[in-house]
């Protein structure tokens, strides 16, 4: 079968407890010391603020600054986070990743919610300063319930590791449009020196407890941390990926006109000694250990259940990726029926397509054809951006007719990076700023490009870009009237629900005209249904790796070198796979009971709003955000 895929054209706030503080001392008498008049107007004020917290408006404006200010404070502990977003305080600074650090946070935010619950009445609150509420409390009891199992997270895992993505940050985020941008660019590379020597200590404290990631995972994290310290100033041909960034940086800046010969020199060599100063001792410190432990890891890899007290970390796991109270079983069983569901519409395509043999012949055809891969070249690469560009400039033009809010964020397609490239590593986004001065990315593996077929790369694309991950992340980040911890705020089950929602959105708008492009968006959704039977398989059944590999390799068409990594992934991310079928089923259940109540009332646009409309959020809270519309839509008729 021929190809044929074608594109058409910090306010500070009043605490309530003041009110009752002088309410009690008033009581209606005259305080000695003080005259009818000053008595009268104390009075007066007690009672406006009495009225002002009954309010629900006015007390919804009291907690939107409450949480304001809280949420400053706690940006306060993560100079990386506020260079995400595209702010320069603490622009020197790399966060402290020690153990000590983190208990501190969770100590501070255990006391931001008993503040929360002293001075604010829930039932006062209208329904969006509600969730708002609820939301915070619900940040914080995930934070402390993830806490009990901090020595279980894996040091590093099969998509990456601090080794890469620390100076990747610096790379991708460090904007420097003066010197002093460069100097704190210079600073922070000390600082992840000294951040890998935090994490180094931790996974060492992980080991000690008996918690260590399969063998392949020491010999991707060595891999990696080599390539970033290979080339100038340290040892090796070429410059290191920091040196070249920082040299490129300069350079932008002396042909600006900010900074001279003399100076530019100057910040290369000062970027040279940090580089050779804390950095390069703290990597070679941390690929000395990864050498030296790796023969105390699983050489046959093994799910977590397996590690001590495995069975309880794996619950945890599944309650933080899901927002849901599931257990194992019921998700290995809503995987097996998600596929055998899918398989049936697979037929039918492959029916339609006209191909004779089973449904796994077609996989194989589907998996080995190789007109249905671009060449391993550059062409080959630039072909596979430049169609995927079209797809996403083509469903842009749709976008209104499904939408009312829609994002001012543009989007970028590029490669990843060669230093942290991976053989069939999975495409993701990464998010821009607020303000737009950094577009959103959707980066893909393009290393081995027999790990891609064309028949996904058009549902790929939805999902990474619009209407998907970069559509929903940008109008979170957009996002006014709410506080703005909820612009920021993440979760699995409802950023990859989303995404994966929008891969069969997209069908509903009209996208995917070539019947085997059409193929690859059951596939890729078939693929998230087995992700749910492996993922529980691997950490609750003890699934082998080989097991898992060929399970996906029978039920979907993902090619033999994608399904290696995938594995790998799963293994060593345990329940974050589970996330995607957990999050669309519950937003396809929502949209059919908004259907279902509202008739010919229902708006598709309204629904998508409202499901957009406030930030990302566990999926008992968006169920509840729904339900809220489709009760003021009854009203409203």
């Amino acid at each position: 079968m021929k190809r044929n895929i074608r594109t058409k054209q910090a306010i500070s706030l009043i605490p309530g407890i003041l009110a009752l503080a002088v309410l009690s001392g008033c009581q209606g008498d005259k305080a000695p010391g003080i005259d009818a008049e000053q008595a009268t107007k104390a009075q007066n004020d007690v009672a406006a603020d009495d009225a002002a917290v009954k309010d629900p408006t006015a007390e919804a404006e009291r907690l939107t600054e409450w949480l304001d200010a809280k949420y400053e404070e706690k940006l306060q502990f993560s100079p990386m986070k506020l260079s995400r977003l595209g702010r320069k305080a603490l622009y020197d600074q790399i966060d402290d990743m020690s153990e000590e650090a983190a208990a501190g946070q969770l100590q501070w935010f255990g006391k931001t919610v008993a503040e929360l619950k002293a001075s604010f009445d829930y039932d006062r609150l209208p329904p969006l300063a509600q969730e708002s509420y609820d939301l915070w409390v619900f940040e914080y009891e995930r934070d402390k319930a993830n806490d009990a199992f901090r020595r279980h997270r894996y040091f590093a895992n099969e998509l990456g590791g601090p080794e890469s993505s620390l100076p990747s940050f610096l790379i991708s985020i460090h904007k420097v449009e003066s010197v002093e941008d460069m100097q704190a660019y210079i600073a922070r590379i000390a600082g992840i020196g000294r951040a890998i020597t935090q994490l180094h200590e931790r996974a060492k404290l992980s080991a000690a407890d008996g918690v260590r990631p399969p063998q392949f995972i020491y010999d991707l994290a060595q891999q990696r941390a080599q390539k970033v310290i290979t080339g100038a100033p340290f040892n090796g041909e070429g410059e290191a990926p920091l040196f070249r960034d920082a040299k490129g940086k300069i350079k932008a800046l002396q042909e600006a006109g900010k900074i001279d010969e003399e100076a530019a020199a100057e910040l290369e060599a000062a970027a040279s000694t940090a580089l050779t100063g804390t950095f390069e001792p703290a990597y070679d410190a941390y690929i000395a250990w990864l050498k030296s432990d790796k023969g105390n890891a699983d050489v046959e890899p093994r799910g977590v259940s397996a590690l001590p007290d495995g069975e309880a970390y794996y619950k945890n796991r599944l309650a933080n990726h899901t927002t849901l109270d599931i257990s194992a079983d019921a998700v290995h069983q809503m995987g097996l029926d998600e596929v055998a569901r899918i398989h049936k519409e697979m037929e039918t395509i492959k029916q339609a397509a006209g191909f004779e043999g089973t449904l796994q012949d077609f996989f194989t055809y589907i998996r080995d054809d190789k007109s249905l891969y671009f060449p391993n070249t550059d062409a080959g690469r630039e072909g596979y951006l430049s169609d995927t560009r079209g797809f996403l400039a083509e469903i842009e033009e749709k976008l209104p007719e499904y939408f009312g809010i829609l994002p001012k964020a543009k989007l970028e397609v590029q490669r990843v990076e060669k230093f942290r490239e991976v053989d069939g590593g999975a495409a993701h986004y990464r998010a821009g700023t607020p303000d737009g001065s950094r577009p959103g990315t959707y980066y893909i593996h393009m290393s081995d490009m027999g790990a891609y077929s064309k028949t996904k790369m058009e549902t790929t694309a939805y999902h990474e870009g619009s209407p998907g991950h970069h559509m929903q992340i940008s109008i979170a980040q957009e996002l006014e009237g709410i506080p703005q911890f909820r612009t920021q705020a993440g979760f699995g089950a409802y950023i990859e629900g989303w995404a994966l929602y929008s891969e069969q959105l997209a069908k509903e708008m009209g996208q995917f005209e070539n019947i085997l492009m059409d193929f690859g968006r059951l596939n890729s959704e078939v693929w998230r249904a087995a992700r749910l039977v492996v993922d529980s398989g691997l950490h609750a059944k003890g699934w082998s790796q080989k097991q898992t590999e060929d399970y996906l390799l029978q039920n979907t068409a993902i090619p033999a070198s994608a399904i290696r990594s995938e594995v790998r992934r799963y293994l060593t991310i345990p329940g974050q796979a589970t996330s995607y079928k957990s999050g669309m089923l519950k937003i396809l259940e929502l949209r059919e009971k908004a259907k279902g109540e509202l008739g010919e009332k229902f708006d598709i646009r309204g629904f998508h709003d409202t499901v957009l409309g406030g930030g990302s959020l566990p999926l008992p809270m968006l169920e509840k955000r729904v339900e809220h519309w489709i009760r003021e839509q009854k009203d409203a008729a």
